[in-house]
């Protein structure tokens, strides 16, 4: 029986690790196709200068699924577009943008044409599913124009949930109250993406803090399910009954798409409390 368990856990952690290899696999793809549309871009900009911007806003070559070239200029105006940005065309953005895009574009503008293309990180709408989602930016400054192309990172890692998991109990420790009141205003650093933390007082096994869906809250863990009947509250309970720290994975909604994922949930006996994070397999 020992030699079995060992070897169904070897197969679990063998499962987890290829999953995280094609998540991997899927964003150097996405950062790879990125580049290439964004050089392909630039190459059409030098034979072509500001008739380019054509091209660049119609549906064609230079899209490239959720992928597409767009163009500003130093002043903030808003050149092409072959996404949903098409809408600012002509408009001066700058005022507009979120403070993550305001200083990506800010930082563009210090780098000297010479240095060739660079990258940046803000949050933008993705237009295929309609949710606000971190992006990825790479972008090159041509004279007066900065032509670029982005990507949307897929969904957070292993260690991003890890790190948060070990950030939220370590809080705890230090302001129990404070920090399930943050954790419960679905704010606060406790919620990033399609992470976040839920906590459930083991006393009496119900949550008392949940990154998402406030309805949980009191209600009985030990009978929660997943969305096909399945029990995860009390393997997860029994789990943590035995050790301080531990791993489980189940079905779950995932806020960020609405569907129901995989989910791998990593585990912290924190007091009396069982405080959880998790992120969601591709």
């Amino acid at each position: 029986m020992a030699v079995l368990h060992k070897l169904i856990l070897l197969g679990g952690m063998l499962l987890l690790c290829l999953g995280q290899a094609q998540a991997a696999g899927t964003e150097q793809e996405d950062s790879q196709a990125a580049r290439a549309l964004l050089e392909k871009a630039l190459a059409y900009y030098h034979d072509n200068g500001d008739k380019a911007f054509a091209a660049f806003s119609r549906q064609g070559e230079f899209v490239d699924k959720d992928r597409y070239v767009f163009v500003v200029d130093t002043k903030g105006v808003m050149l092409a577009s072959g996404g949903p940005s098409s809408a600012l065309i002509g408009r001066d953005v700058s005022d507009v943008l979120g403070p993550d895009v305001q200083k990506a574009f800010k930082e563009a503008l210090k780098v000297p044409e010479a240095n060739g293309i660079q990258q940046a990180e803000y949050r933008w709408q993705n237009w295929s599913d309609g949710k606000v989602e971190r992006k990825r930016v790479y972008y090159q400054r041509i004279g007066e124009r900065i032509l670029a192309v982005g990507y949307y990172l897929p969904r957070a890692s292993a260690e991003q949930a890890m790190a948060l998991l070990n950030e939220a109990a370590t809080d705890l420790t230090k302001d129990e109250k404070g920090t399930l009141t943050a954790i419960n205003s679905l704010k606060g650093g406790y919620l990033q993406d399609d992470l976040y933390v839920f906590v459930v007082d083991l006393d009496t096994q119900r949550y008392v803090a949940h990154g998402t869906n406030l309805r949980l809250i009191n209600t009985d863990f030990n009978k929660i399910k997943d969305p096909e009947g399945k029990p995860v509250g009390e393997p997860i309970l029994a789990l943590i009954a035995r050790q301080d720290h531990g791993e489980y994975a189940y079905r779950w909604k995932n806020p960020v798409t609405g569907k129901v994922e995989d989910k791998h949930a990593y585990l912290k006996k924190v007091g009396h409390f069982l405080v959880a994070v998790g992120y969601y397999s591709p």
